[in-house]
């Protein structure tokens, strides 16, 4: 029940439009300590947030010199007011620029940052924005969850390493799930569950993932198998229309067999490259009367199991 409360919230949000989550300071150092390696000489790109109040601004600005940073930038969608969070009443926007500290006080003072309005709204498909995008090495943010397949699409199309957050259901859309088989995009270390709102107020997800493609050593960590197929059949079945056994837990994954299988999408917190591979459900269709799926999961009405649907699953198969 609670996890059909907290999806519901997701999806009201999604369907609302409202895209104003601000991520907690404790949650972005949380995970940035695993990729601390990777900011060293790096042009630190934040969009989609607000500047002055942001706390991915706040962490990068006041690690900027541990971190070994040579900029940080950061952009704020339609807000001119840097000591308010964005309130959407302006057609114009800021960003900050900012290249270390100056007076020896480790302090990212007001007259070290550069603020510059922009001529635009700050929206990240802008050409002001995806100039500021040109100069990034890596992106860091919160981005907006009902464009968050636009957003993802527009960092590939520009090359750009990147740490942002979406929610799980960012997993099965076809226009990210591609990146994901091709080992493109995949989940960090942690997921959130509270955001806070403009009001004050917090909001509560049921899983929120950091995605990445910044190399990290959980990714090639192997899954620890315990269970067995042969002997326990019966806790395996095979869906109607593919040839793959169904596993309903990551930790249920049985260690002895070879062939296709689905899992959760939360298997894709532990999912190693050099241990398993990730299939597409039209290569292990049963026949060719059952559609093909874009997205290659195995969902809707064709992922049953004895004429009863599942939820989406991953197809996956153990590399030799």
């Amino acid at each position: 029940m609670e996890k059909a409360v907290l999806n519901r919230n997701l999806s009201s949000a999604k369907k609302s439009k409202n895209d104003e989550y601000y991520t907690q300071l404790a949650d972005i150092e949380r995970e940035l300590k695993y990729y601390k390696h990777h900011f060293k000489g790096k042009v630190v790109y934040c969009n989609c947030d607000d500047p002055r109040i942001s706390n991915f601004f706040h962490y990068f600005s006041y690690n900027f010199k541990k971190l070994g940073l040579k900029k940080l930038i950061t952009t704020c969608y339609k807000s001119i007011n840097p000591e308010l969070f964005s309130r959407h009443d302006s057609e114009r926007a800021i960003y900050l620029e900012y290249d270390g500290d100056k007076n020896g006080n480790n302090v990212p003072d007001i007259e070290e940052i550069g603020i510059v309005n922009l001529k635009s709204d700050g929206d990240f498909r802008s050409k002001e924005s995806i100039e500021l995008l040109k100069q990034a090495d890596i992106v860091v943010t919160n981005p907006p969850f009902s464009l968050f397949r636009e957003y993802v699409a527009q960092l590939m199309e520009y090359d750009k390493k990147f740490l942002i957050i979406g929610n799980v259901n960012a997993i099965s859309y076809k226009e990210c799930f591609k990146f994901i088989k091709e080992n493109k995009m995949w989940l960090g270390y942690n997921c959130i569950r509270h955001f806070q709102q403009p009001d004050g107020s917090m909001f509560e997800t049921a899983r929120t993932y950091w995605y990445t493609n910044l190399d990290i050593a959980k990714r090639h960590e192997d899954i620890i198998l315990y269970k067995t197929y042969y002997g326990n059949e019966d806790e395996y079945p095979e869906y109607d229309n593919y040839n793959a056994i169904n596993v309903d837990k990551t930790s249920s994954i049985p260690i002895d067999y070879d062939g296709a299988m689905g899992v959760p999408i939360t298997f894709m917190e532990k999912y190693n490259p050099d241990q398993f591979e990730i299939i597409s459900s039209n290569d292990i269709r049963k026949t060719e009367d059952v559609p093909f799926k874009e997205h290659g999961l195995v969902k809707d009405k064709e992922g049953s199991i004895n004429g009863k649907p599942t939820y989406v699953r991953v197809i996956i198969r153990k590399r030799k």
